[in-house]
């Protein structure tokens, strides 16, 4: 697409200069008249010979009567003496004036004319690249099950009957039942809200966009509230699906109207999620699913009943969680005999998903390069900077 807008560009520049050349030629063969003495000019003008004139710089051509079926325009020249009353005498005397541009103000207009065709250029490919329809991708196969989340039984419990009624909005909104319009993951970072998402979009077997909160950001203003648009006009279009926001606390955030350019931008952002959320239809099949640090941090109006209105917490894994984590995450790992997944979930205490993960696979890098093959507890330690 890029390179199809770039010939463009060339085909229209190209055409510019060959314009350009092409009158710079004309007007050259055209110029090619005859001198005459700027008295004799001016004798013919009184005696209103002169039929028409053109003023060009420094030179004046003109047409008398006698020249009247000649095709060149005008075949005789004179000086130009740059009176004031030149062309009023003209005009009294039946001869009509033409002025041309010099070639100074012609090669500014082309020049101009050039800059306005790059500059609005340059901001239609910057909007087609902040707005483009491929900004959001649908993921038809997530490739994800609840099988694969380790822990979060009851929030399994919950989400597999909102997944019920996405699947079949009809038959709930006949007994008065609506599916949520949004639904707000709390919890620290790393504690796997994203793979939750996933695994929901995988387990109901539905389409899945996926976006984050710099997603919307821009360095042009109203592009926030346009990309916003376009990712609810996409999901209501490939529903049932489920739209999952990540770091939703970089836009949600409450508004307070300081008049700063950023605030401004965050109203806009904020309140077209309302919109959207508000022009949702019960029966549609999309559900939106937003993942957050604080729920406190977000404006009141995103969280209030009708909007994202269901609320679930995703805490840190626990001792029984850790130890399912620890063996999933030291698989293809070999483990001095001492270690057990239990005492190794037990230096794990308050530690996230993420954490754990990314510690293991420090540790077996210690051991690596102390020529081990074995991971041991101190590599743990030392991995988690204990």
């Amino acid at each position: 697409m890029a390179f199809r807008i770039h010939k463009r560009f060339l085909i229209i520049f190209a055409f510019a200069i060959l314009a350009f050349a092409s009158y710079c030629a004309w007007d050259y063969f055209d110029k090619k008249a005859e001198y005459t003495p700027y008295r004799d000019f001016y004798e013919a003008v009184l005696s209103g010979t002169v039929v028409s004139a053109k003023i060009d710089g420094e030179r004046i051509y003109f047409r008398t009567d006698v020249y009247a079926t000649w095709a060149k325009a005008y075949p005789l020249y004179t000086e130009n003496p740059y009176s004031p009353t030149l062309r009023e005498t003209l005009l009294l005397h039946g001869a009509k004036i033409e002025e041309s541009k010099d070639s100074g103000e012609i090669v500014s207009l082309i020049l101009d004319s050039i800059f306005y065709v790059f500059f609005f250029g340059v901001i239609f490919i910057a909007f087609r690249k902040f707005i483009s329809p491929n900004t959001f991708k649908v993921v038809r196969k997530t490739h994800v099950m609840f099988s694969d989340v380790v822990g979060m039984e009851p929030l399994k419990r919950d989400m597999k009957q909102v997944m019920d009624i996405m699947l079949h909005p009809a038959e709930y909104a006949s007994r008065g039942i609506r599916m949520p319009k949004g639904i707000l993951l709390e919890g620290e970072p790393g504690n796997g809200k994203t793979l939750f998402a996933k695994a929901l979009a995988g387990e109901a077997k539905v389409n899945f966009i996926p976006a984050k909160a710099t997603d919307f950001e821009s360095m042009f203003m109203a592009i926030g509230p346009m990309k916003v648009k376009l990712l609810f006009r996409k999901a209501k279009a490939k529903a049932p699906c489920i739209v999952f926001i990540d770091e939703f606390d970089g836009i949600g955030t409450r508004r307070n109207y300081s008049g700063s350019a950023l605030e401004t931008e965050n109203t806009r952002i904020v309140t077209a999620l309302l919109n959207e959320l508000d022009g949702f239809e019960e029966t549609k099949g999309v559900l939106v699913i937003a993942a957050t640090n604080s729920i406190s941090a977000l404006d009141p109006a995103l969280i209030r009943p009708g909007r994202f209105d269901t609320k679930f917490r995703v805490p840190s894994p626990n001792e029984k969680e850790r130890e399912e984590l620890v063996l999933l995450y030291t698989k293809g790992k070999r483990l001095a005999e001492e270690l057990s997944a239990k005492n190794i979930a037990a230096v794990f205490a308050g530690a996230s998903c993420a954490e754990i993960e990314s510690a293991l696979n420090r540790a077996a890098l210690l051991a690596r390069q102390n020529n081990r093959d074995e991971i041991t507890m101190d590599d743990i330690r030392q991995a988690q900077g204990k």
